[in-house]
């Protein structure tokens, strides 16, 4: 979210020593709108330990390769990279909880969290990688359009837009490759089939099942022949976790009314020109917790 904040909103906007801090306000802005519109009881900001994980490159070493700046370092603005420890700051004075997992993607505490939390969640996120987790009680809300123009991803929608609900979307994702992840996908097969694919056989040992038997297109068994070596560490790199040990409650979730630290709030958002932002998430907290 605050890859978007930064690329979204313009880096005029800056402190008194001239540093951007659009993605700080970008994504405050953003916490803002959600919670106001949504009135969640808890939230979570999910952070990537490890962006690009050993045990993911390991399956597939093309996984984000195409992203590596030099070693194991992401390339990333160095306006946006000397923000973060920023937003680190301010969510630490808000008191909203940054929960991570060494050496695992946010995309998989997101998938610990929505699969054990005792109640609704909605995801927040760009990424349709984390369509897989939607499921009744677990709804995505899909910032594709933007922020304000976010959309409820549910398996209705989903089987609108695909065909599949969101059980068949990690097996349809691998199958179809994703150029922004460095996964090929299967050559010749493309979205439109690989849906097909999962709608008319389930999940991929169905499929290889089928293409076995030779109940699929010679041209379709041929692709999947060919792409056999990669299909199954594919299955795993695409596959979002929901079984880490996160050692934190619900409880430890639970939406604050005011911020944990507000003088530290205060002169963060001072020190940093923060202004409107600041105090939108501050308002934003406290509607929230008048309505719980």
């Amino acid at each position: 979210m605050y890859f978007r904040a930064f690329f979204g909103v313009p880096t005029t906007l800056t402190d008194a020593e001239g540093q951007p801090v659009n993605a700080i306000r970008g994504l405050l802005d953003a916490l803002a709108l959600f919670i106001e519109r949504y009135q969640p009881t808890h939230l979570a900001c999910c952070w990537d330990n490890a962006w690009r994980p050993r045990w993911r490159v390991a399956l597939v070493p093309t996984y984000k390769a195409h992203r590596v700046a030099y070693g194991e370092v992401e390339t990333v603005p160095g306006e946006l990279t000397r923000q973060v420890p920023i937003i680190r700051e301010a969510l630490a004075a808000l008191g909203l909880p940054v929960v991570g997992a060494d050496d695992h993607e946010a995309d998989d505490v997101i998938g610990t969290l929505a699969t054990t939390f005792p109640g609704r969640v909605d995801v927040i996120t760009g990424d349709r990688d984390l369509f897989q987790l939607v499921r009744p009680g677990v709804d995505v809300l899909y910032l594709a359009r933007g922020i304000r123009n976010h959309e409820r991803v549910d398996d209705a929608w989903l089987t609108a837009k695909y065909g599949i609900t969101g059980a068949g979307y990690a097996t349809m994702a691998a199958l179809r490759g994703d150029p922004s992840d460095g996964l090929p996908g299967v050559a010749g097969i493309g979205e439109k089939g690989a849906a097909r694919l999962v709608t008319d056989y389930g999940d991929l040992e169905g499929i290889l099942a089928a293409a076995t038997a030779g109940r699929l297109a010679p041209r379709m068994t041929a692709s999947l022949e060919a792409g056999i070596d990669y299909l199954g560490p594919a299955m795993e790199v695409v596959r979002v976790r929901t079984d880490l040990a996160l050692n934190v409650t619900p409880e430890a979730l639970r939406l604050p009314s005011v911020p944990a630290d507000p003088d530290a709030f205060a002169a963060l958002a001072e020190r940093h020109n923060l202004g409107g932002s600041a105090e939108r998430i501050i308002a934003a907290l406290a509607q929230a917790g008048s309505a719980t």
